[in-house]
């Protein structure tokens, strides 16, 4: 997996497309990861290696070493993991054979600086054959649900993929796919590659330009927020938030009305996020670099008392003539056991014992893809019995 990325990359596209300043707000920030960028990079260099091998790009004695070598090293590797790969891995097998003298191409580094200056990325799986250009990209997450539908990251890796091999094949529609296996899930979006580099064209090179122009605005939405290294500081934002939080009522009765009531809600959870930003990075600047905020200070935060070494405790309770202090051994939460055993094994295994009971009830938007219930419905009354 490439460990460099392009100033305007691809996996940022929705962001700087939609929100041009947010490019020149996030200079000066360091690139930062986390333990799930860290397990999906895993998950990634597990699916190359098996696709190598299912592809016959490698044998079978180098695929079992390497493997052995990647189980033994890597931290992130678990049963669990090499089962969803496998189900990642047999579904672009499948895609492949679904077409006739098809060609594969793994981790191929897409260059698409036509439309973005510099700009380049990393295609997971490149499939071309039957007048068609596929590419196909694993998300290894689990929050939430990404669709190919109109998907500028994926939709730049077309670009790039169609530019590198324009000149060997013929192919005039381009089709990209996502899967995500940890959700069972999968979408694929399909046009003609016309339509494609149109885009290319009248969308993607003149939002690149605003972008490195540093005069392009800052729009704040939640797309474009989520990932953004500057959403913390960033005046736009802000404005937009205590702009909601303030709410403009014209003579206001003693009581909110239900449409001002659904007004707040609908615009609570950005603003949620926001606040809880902005106290995260004024701590870690406080903690960190010392900084000072007018009127604020920094303290050391409520704790809980720990034994520092439980197996001494308790034989020294023991000695002293407690029996009575263990409590029954626990089995793992439902997420560590799945992964410490394996998915297929865990399903096998513990089917007939899992369920899955009624979410409790959520006011959220009618743009949301839950089915509605009924604040009468014997679903309430069985909420209430819990």
């Amino acid at each position: 997996m490439p460990d460099v990325h392009a100033k305007l990359s691809a996996s940022g596209a929705k962001r700087w497309m939609s929100c041009p300043g947010s490019v020149q707000m996030e200079e000066g920030y360091a690139d930062t990861t986390s333990v799930f960028a860290e397990e999906g990079t895993a998950a990634h260099s597990l699916a190359e290696l098996m696709l190598m091998f299912k592809a016959d790009k490698i044998n079978k004695r180098t695929f079992t070493r390497r493997l052995n070598k990647f189980k033994s090293e890597n931290a992130y590797y678990s049963p669990s993991m090499f089962d969803y790969i496998t189900e990642y891995t047999d579904f672009v097998i499948e895609k492949l054979n679904s077409y006739e003298d098809a060609f594969i191409d793994l981790e191929l580094r897409v260059d698409f600086s036509q439309w973005v200056p510099e700009g380049f990325g990393t295609s997971d799986v490149v499939i071309i054959a039957d007048g068609t250009l596929e590419i196909i990209d694993l998300k290894y997450g689990k929050g939430v649900p990404v669709s190919a539908e109109e998907n500028p990251q994926m939709m730049l890796y077309a670009l790039g993929a169609s530019s590198e091999y324009d000149f060997m094949y013929e192919f005039d529609k381009v089709r990209m796919t996502i899967v995500q296996p940890r959700l069972n899930d999968h979408s694929t979006y399909e046009l003609p590659l016309s339509e494609l580099q149109a885009w290319g064209d009248e969308c993607v090179r003149p939002a690149a330009e605003l972008a490195l122009s540093g005069e392009g605005p800052c729009v704040p939405s939640e797309p474009a927020c989520r990932f953004c290294k500057a959403k913390a500081v960033c005046r736009a934002r802000a404005e937009v938030n205590l702009a909601a939080a303030r709410l403009d009522f014209e003579e206001p009765p003693a009581k909110l009305s239900k449409e001002e009531i659904a007004e707040i809600l609908l615009q609570a959870p950005e603003i949620k996020k926001w606040i809880e930003h902005v106290e995260n990075y004024a701590l870690a600047q406080a903690r960190d670099h010392g900084e000072t905020f007018p009127g604020m200070k920094l303290v050391e935060g409520r704790s809980n008392r720990v034994i520092t070494d439980k197996e001494k405790a308790a034989e020294l309770l023991q000695e002293a003539g407690f029996e009575d202090v263990f409590k029954p051994r626990e089995l793992l939460t439902l997420t560590r056991l799945e992964k410490a055993v394996g998915k297929d094994s865990f399903n096998d295994v513990l089917a007939d014992l899992i369920i899955k009971p009624a979410g409790k009830p959520a006011l959220v938007s009618e743009a949301d893809k839950r089915p509605e219930i009924s604040s009468t419905s014997s679903a309430i009354e069985d909420f209430k019995n819990l």
